[in-house]
């Protein structure tokens, strides 16, 4: 089985390297080929692209099947919209989206909350993050505070509104926990600037650990639907990933079926690009403004038309192929409802 991102000179050392299967290459008049694989012995960052429909959640699930099979890696997968709970049946845990307050900096509570850090409110959050290790401490810290009384009052009602959110807790788990067999994330009860927060303090944790050196397996951070969730607050800490992560072993990879709205550091320092197809023009320019010198031709011209067929670009080993991903062992949650039989 040839295997994407893995360089031409693949030693392993000890048992066979960590590789799961992605499918099987497809040939222009539509024939199958060899199984192809992807490399998971190695850190990688990665996107896997295309619009609704075309197959990018599905291949989430498939690399994140593969990673739970592999020895010495794991997934930690963030799901906003409940479509890889069956990834359980992987072994992977299913978890509520819990992160630790002190997990994010201040200036990330003041974008966070939507505030200037440098109004008499957006100072008192920056100082309670500061200063405490949870956010009742954060709540407790402003509501002690000599500061004038409206600016404690905006800040308490912005904290508050952190708290509704109900995803920081002190006991949340940790990136050894996550790691621990591999978690889903089930985000499909928060959005927005909750869903940014989480994703940061997964990434910087993830990372973190993976410097220090003390991970059970080394850490693979899937995050769909990124566009709406690796932006903003989560900004930083997943450029990390994609900028920093190689050296101490820690992969990402983001889906989404808009490259156009992902971070431009997401596409520019990925070596392996997963692309289904795709119809909105930015969308394609995106993928094409980071197009390797040794791709013949343009992206829009190579890019498939079937749902779960894909253009793969693999910069460890500088080629391209078109492949057929293969069908998921556990089951898949993305697909759409449908009016038929439904009764009033």
């Amino acid at each position: 089985m040839d295997v994407l991102g893995a360089p031409p000179a693949y030693e392993t050392g000890g048992r066979g390297p960590a590789r799961g299967r992605l499918g099987r290459y497809l040939a222009a008049d539509g024939s199958l080929g060899a199984p192809v694989g992807v490399d998971f012995e190695r850190p990688h960052a990665g996107v896997v692209v295309g619009k609704r429909g075309a197959g990018k959640s599905y291949t989430l699930g498939v690399l994140a099947e593969g990673l739970a099979e592999a020895g010495g890696v794991a997934p930690v997968v963030v799901d906003p919209m409940g479509a890889f709970g069956g990834l359980s049946a992987a072994g992977l845990d299913v978890v509520e989206p819990r992160v630790r307050a002190d997990a994010l900096p201040p200036r990330a509570w003041c974008s966070l909350l939507d505030l200037d850090p440098a109004s008499a409110p957006g100072t008192l959050v920056w100082r309670a993050a500061d200063a405490a290790r949870t956010l009742e401490g954060m709540r407790s810290w402003v509501a002690d505070s000599d500061a004038a009384t409206a600016a404690c009052r905006a800040a308490s009602n912005h904290l508050a509104l952190a708290a509704s959110w109900d995803c920081f807790a002190l006991d949340a788990p940790t990136a050894a926990d996550l790691l621990d067999g591999g978690a889903v994330l089930d985000c499909t009860d928060i959005q927005g600037a909750p869903l940014e927060a989480v994703v940061h303090a997964v990434a910087d944790s993830l990372y973190r650990a993976a410097v220090a050196d003390r991970l059970p397996s080394l850490p693979w951070l899937l995050v769909d639907e990124a566009h709406a969730c690796a932006s903003g607050v989560a900004a930083d800490a997943v450029a990390t990933l994609y900028t920093q992560g190689r050296a101490p072993g820690a992969s990402v990879v983001l889906a989404s079926q808009r490259p156009s709205a992902l971070p431009e550091v997401a596409i520019s320092q990925s070596d392996l690009v997963v692309a289904h197809r795709l119809t909105s023009q930015a969308d394609v320019d995106a993928l094409a403004a980071a197009q390797p010198r040794y791709l013949a031709g343009s992206i829009a011209s190579r890019l498939p038309g079937g749902r779960g067929e894909a253009l793969v670009v693999d910069d460890a080993t500088e080629s391209v192929c078109t492949v057929r991903v293969r069908e998921r062992r556990t089951e898949h949650g993305g697909g759409s409802a449908r009016a038929s039989g439904r009764t009033a």
